[in-house]
C-alpha cells in the first residue's frame, strides 16, 4: 500500500494549527502553530519527526503568509508528494451537516452564510480554505464541522423556548460545539473501559480556552452545552456562558454600552479573565488560587461550580452514568479544577484517587477516582487532528 499523507489545517481567528498525518498510522510528521497573527510579533513553531524548530514570520503575518510558510516546510521536506488531501476544521455548520463534507461551491456558501453564527472562527476557517485550494489545487479539501455530532440531539434538547418561526424560518437553535473531540474521547474512554458500543452512558467535558460539556448515549450526542454560537453553557477563558437575555437590555439602556460592546464583553472579557482580572489563562490563575488570591479563587470556585452543575444535569437525559471524561488543555492538565468538580460531584459517589489524579497530566490518560468510586472518571486527551485526518482520507478515496 502506498504511504498516504493528510494535511490538516485548524484557523482559529489569530493562528493556524496544521499538521501532517500518516493516515494509516495517525502518526504526525510535521505539525505546528502559527500564532500571533496579524501582529507584529507574529511566530511559526513547528516540529518535524520531533525535532521542533521556529520561524519567525514578518510582522503582521496573516493567514495566507503562514500557509506560504507551511507550504514551503511542506515541499522542504519532501512530504508533498504523498499528500491525499486536506482535512479543515469548521466550527459552524448548521444543521445542513451531518457529517464531513468534501468542500464544493455549494459548500462554501453555507460556511460563509453561518459565520454569523460563528463570527470569531468560521471566517478564519474559509480563509484557511481559500489558501490551501490555492496552495493545493489537485487536492481534496474536506471540511470537518464541529457541530455534526451533535445533530443526533432531539428537539426537545436543541429548541429553543422562543417563537417557532425563529427555528423553521432563521434557523434558531441550539448546535453545539467541540463536537470533533467528544466523538474523540468518547470512543477512546467506551474502548478503554470495556463498555458496549451499542450500550454506554458518557458525560464528557472539553475544557480549554472554550468549554463544552456533552451527554453521550450509546455513541450518539443527546445533549451539550453550547447553544446557536460558542457562547452559551459553562464558564470559559473569556466567555461569560450562560447569563440572564436581559442584561443586554440593561447593559445597553441603563449603561449606554452598545450591542457591540456587550458583544465583545461577553465573548472576550469575562469568563475566568473577567473574574479574576488577571488572565484568561487557567495556568496564571491556578498559580495565583496557591498564593491566596481573592479573585483569582473566586474564579476557579465559580468556574468548578457551574462546570458540576452541568455535569449533573446530564444524568437527566442519560439517566445514569457510566463515566466522567476530561479532556482539552484544561481538563487533561489541571488536577486542581478535576478535584474541584468532583468534590461538588461527591453526593453522587465520586471518591476521587489523589495520585491518580496527579499522574493523569501532560499528554497521559488514565482512570483518576478511586476503585470504591461510584461513578467513574477518566482523563483522555483529545486528538482533532487524528479525528480530522480520518474523515479527510476516507471522503478523499470515495471522491
Amino acid at each position: 500500500m502506498s504511504v498516504q499523507h493528510v494535511l490538516v489545517i485548524n484557523c482559529g481567528s489569530s493562528s493556524l494549527k496544521f499538521a501532517v498525518i500518516d493516515a494509516s498510522s495517525g502518526d504526525e510528521l510535521l505539525s505546528g502553530l502559527a500564532e500571533r497573527l496579524h501582529n507584529d510579533d507574529a511566530t511559526l513553531k513547528y516540529k518535524f519527526v520531533g525535532n521542533k524548530e521556529q520561524n519567525a514570520l514578518p510582522a503582521g503575518a496573516d493567514h495566507k503568509i503562514a500557509i506560504d510558510t507551511l507550504v514551503t516546510l511542506i515541499h522542504q521536506y519532501d512530504l508533498a508528494k504523498d499528500l491525499i488531501a486536506v482535512g479543515h476544521r469548521v466550527v459552524h455548520g448548521g444543521e445542513q451537516f451531518t457529517g464531513s463534507q468534501v468542500i464544493t461551491p455549494d459548500v462554501l456558501d453555507v460556511i460563509t452564510q453561518t459565520a454569523q453564527l460563528a463570527p470569531l472562527h468560521n471566517p478564519a476557517n474559509l480563509t484557511g480554505i481559500q489558501a490551501a485550494q490555492a496552495a493545493f489545487p489537485e487536492l481534496v479539501q474536506v471540511a470537518v464541522f464541529d457541530t455534526a455530532f451533535h445533530q443526533s440531539m432531539p428537539k426537545h434538547a436543541f429548541l429553543y423556548a422562543l417563537p417557532y418561526s425563529l427555528y423553521k424560518e432563521h434557523g434558531v437553535r441550539r448546535y453545539g460545539f467541540h463536537g470533533t473531540s467528544h466523538h474523540y474521547v468518547s470512543t477512546q474512554a467506551v474502548e478503554t473501559l470495556g463498555l458496549a458500543a451499542d450500550n454506554h452512558r458518557l458525560i464528557t467535558a472539553h475544557l480549554g480556552n472554550g468549554c463544552s460539556v456533552c451527554a453521550i448515549k450509546n455513541g450518539a450526542s443527546v445533549d451539550t452545552s453550547m447553544g446557536l454560537t460558542p457562547l452559551e453553557g459553562v464558564v470559559m477563558g473569556t466567555r461569560s456562558g450562560d447569563i440572564d437575555p436581559g442584561l443586554f437590555d440593561y447593559l445597553t439602556s441603563q449603561l449606554g454600552y452598545s450591542v457591540a460592546e456587550v458583544n465583545t464583553m461577553l465573548n472576550q472579557q469575562s469568563g475566568l479573565l473577567g473574574i479574576s482580572e488577571l488572565s484568561n489563562d487557567c495556568r496564571t490563575i491556578e498559580e495565583a488560587y496557591v498564593e491566596g488570591h481573592e479573585q483569582a479563587t473566586l474564579a476557579l470556585d465559580i468556574f468548578c461550580y457551574r462546570l458540576a452543575k452541568q455535569i449533573a444535569a446530564y444524568l437527566v437525559p442519560l439517566k445514569g452514568l457510566d463515566a466522567l471524561v476530561f479532556t482539552g488543555g484544561i481538563g487533561e492538565n489541571s488536577d486542581i479544577i478535576r478535584a474541584k468538580v468532583l468534590a461538588h460531584l461527591s453526593f453522587l459517589g465520586c471518591q476521587i484517587d489523589e495520585q491518580r489524579n496527579l499522574a493523569a497530566r501532560f499528554g497521559k490518560s488514565g482512570v483518576i477516582t478511586s476503585e470504591t468510586s461510584l461513578i467513574t472518571t477518566m482523563v483522555v486527551p483529545t486528538n482533532e487532528e487524528w479525528m480530522i485526518c480520518q474523515d479527510a482520507a476516507r471522503l478523499a478515496k470515495g471522491a
